[in-house]
């Protein structure tokens, strides 16, 4: 008979962001296929005799394919097993969801979403600034910095994205950042437009770095690092690091 899989979104770091319905899924898992930004802390609800399995990708570094990931939710699943994937951050946020959902699909394998907090919300709090802002950034974007080579997506709206009234959150864009932000100026957006440069949110390895559009570009051409991080750009509120 087939088990089932709980796709459990972790969060961006911190354990104190598990929504109950996580911890509770954790807490009763046969198998956990978690993130590298999942581990830590965070497995410590997980059963202590479920098999615990690091499947995460990372830039710069081997990881497990898709293909690799998915098959081992069926088979884990096939058996009988209460699997949950642990994903960091939202899973339904850049997290490849669709692939593993029709892999399951396909196997006839029932499972469940469970939201949780994206690391967007994560580092606008832990900074002290609103994603939206009234009269000011009365819309919020998300988009990924780059595609599945690793290279800025061709087909961006750079119209919309070089919009300074909207709060834009780059997700995995590091490394494309540079040649993103020549474009957005070109298209429009001012140099000067304020952005930050989230490391490492909810965690006790937190860093905010507040610069210019340019700025930014100018300080990672320059900075090479394959630490996870997010770029937040746009109508930003002022805060406290």
């Amino acid at each position: 008979m087939n088990g089932f899989v709980s796709f459990v979104s972790s969060g961006p770091g911190d354990p104190e962001l598990l929504t109950l319905k996580a911890v509770d899924r954790l807490g009763k898992a046969d198998a956990v296929l978690f993130d590298d930004l999942s581990a830590g802390p965070i497995l410590e609800h997980a059963r202590k005799d479920a098999d615990l399995v690091g499947v995460g990708k990372r830039a710069g570094r081997k990881s497990p394919s898709q293909d690799h990931v998915s098959r081992l939710l069926v088979d884990y699943a096939k058996v009988g097993q209460h699997v949950v994937r642990l994903k960091s951050g939202d899973a339904g946020i850049f997290g490849r969801l669709e692939e593993e959902l029709t892999a399951l699909r396909a196997a006839g394998i029932p499972y469940e979403i469970i939201p949780g907090v994206t690391s967007a919300s994560a580092a606008a709090a832990a900074i002290g600034i609103p994603l939206t802002r009234r009269l000011v950034a009365r819309r919020v974007q998300f988009i990924t910095g780059h595609d599945v080579a690793g290279a800025l997506p061709d087909d961006i709206n750079m119209a919309a994205i070089a919009d300074p009234k909207a709060t834009t959150v780059v997700y995995m864009g590091k490394g494309t950042w540079p040649k993103m932000a020549r474009q957005m100026i070109t298209a429009g957006l001012p140099a000067d437009t304020p952005a930050l440069l989230a490391h490492a949110v909810s965690t006790p390895d937190q860093s905010v770095t507040r610069m210019s559009v340019a700025e930014l570009a100018e300080h990672l051409e320059s900075t090479k690092s394959t630490t996870p991080a997010l770029i937040l750009f746009g109508a930003l509120a002022e805060g406290d690091d």
